[in-house]
């Protein structure tokens, strides 16, 4: 069976972490994006197999994201 989830990648230091949204034990770093994708790719194999071995439900993926334009700081919200 193939899930698909929702991976948010942070710079840091030394690279990037990233994280499964729809699954935030599941986190890794990686010193380029696509390191960190393989790194997140292998520890999602890895936890499933755990979760599958102790008999846990594997998280679905289910996440929805919406991009929104936030005005800069010249704006002033109105009262409801």
């Amino acid at each position: 069976m193939t899930t698909s989830y929702t991976v948010c990648y942070t710079r840091t230091e030394s690279g990037y972490m990233g994280q499964l949204l729809e699954w935030p034990e599941v986190i890794s770093e990686g010193s380029t994006i696509e390191e960190c994708r393989l790194m997140i790719e292998d520890a999602a194999f890895e936890m499933t197999q755990v979760y599958k071995e102790d008999g846990i439900p594997i998280p679905q993926g289910h996440t929805l994201f919406e991009t929104i334009i936030v005005e800069d700081s010249d704006y002033v919200s109105q009262p409801a």
